[in-house]
């Protein structure tokens, strides 16, 4: 008998169909004999418990509404990956965990609505908000440049006013000339990497489009290093509940001053996984997404 299962491709309302690139992974699911159907993640109207999966895809509006994103996911039965571990990812606090299970993670400091902070006196410094994605509501700044340091100011109060915790970590130039890797997992074995160059120029002034999806980034394909698959997979052991339990996953690294790589970004929740960049990445995919059906 022809297997008939449906799976749910969860996307956000501006994306109804599903980013392009994502959408990739429908023949290859078809030819599975899998149906896969985009569906809106806060659309009432869909009954997720009439899909054999839900594989979290094109979501990257939850960051306005992270807290009911994160309710969603602990409703929905048979979800890719799994409702604890998105309530732990959707928040850039869990770098703190890693670097606490001896991850080289870029230094972070949190800074907290309604505590005391200071600015660093000298260094360029990455501001952003601990709930992002997309490179949306980040800026660069020299802390020896006076404007610099008052527009971080500004930005600092704009994100604690909005009830946001602020993250603090020194700029890694190296993502000027080596760029940032991007490896991509699916159920734990390693498919494909991407580079990606810099975006970061220069202080968040608060007049972007702060509503917006995502920042437009440079991408071009790229070969792993060695190290850093080493780095990548010892990454994803420690994740809470173990790689096991995880369909996808992408591991974000720039080299550090000591050249090493080091975790920038560890993507569980709603990465974009890159498939126009690797030709067999769309059949991946979709033999880790029947895998995981299978195991159900």
């Amino acid at each position: 008998m022809a297997d008939t299962r449906r799976v749910a491709l969860a996307t956000c309302a501006e994306l109804p169909q599903l980013d392009p690139t994502e959408r990739l992974v429908l023949e290859p699911l078809e030819q599975r004999g899998v149906t896969a159907v985009p569906a809106v993640w806060d659309d009432p109207a869909v009954d997720w418990d009439s899909f054999d999966l839900t594989v979290i895809r094109s979501t990257w509006d939850y960051t306005r509404r992270r807290e009911a994103f994160v309710s969603w996911a602990a409703c929905v039965p048979r979800l890719a990956n799994p409702a604890d571990v998105i309530a732990w990812n959707t928040d850039k606090r869990y770098l703190a965990d890693l670097a606490a299970a001896g991850v080289p993670v870029v230094p972070t400091s949190w800074i907290v609505p309604g505590e005391r902070w200071t600015l660093p006196d000298s260094g360029e410094w990455v501001l952003k908000p601990s709930v992002s994605a997309g490179s949306v509501a980040t800026g660069r700044y020299d802390m020896t440049d006076p404007e610099h340091r008052q527009l971080a100011a500004q930005h600092i109060d704009r994100l604690h006013t909005a009830g946001k915790v602020v993250m603090l970590q020194p700029y890694l130039s190296a993502v000027d000339t080596a760029g940032e890797t991007a490896l991509l997992y699916f159920n734990g074995e390693f498919s494909h990497a991407i580079r990606k160059g810099p975006m970061l120029t220069g202080p968040d002034r608060g007049t972007g489009p702060h509503d917006a999806l995502y920042v437009p980034e440079e991408i071009q394909p790229r070969q792993a290093s060695a190290e850093e698959r080493e780095l990548a997979e010892k990454i994803l052991t420690v994740v809470p509940g173990g790689v096991a339990r995880l369909l996808y996953a992408r591991v974000d690294l720039i080299p550090g001053p000591d050249g090493q790589p080091t975790l920038i970004e560890l993507e569980l929740v709603e990465p974009s996984l890159f498939l126009n960049y690797d030709p067999g990445a769309p059949e991946r995919f979709a033999a880790a997404i029947v895998a995981a059906l299978d195991a159900r």
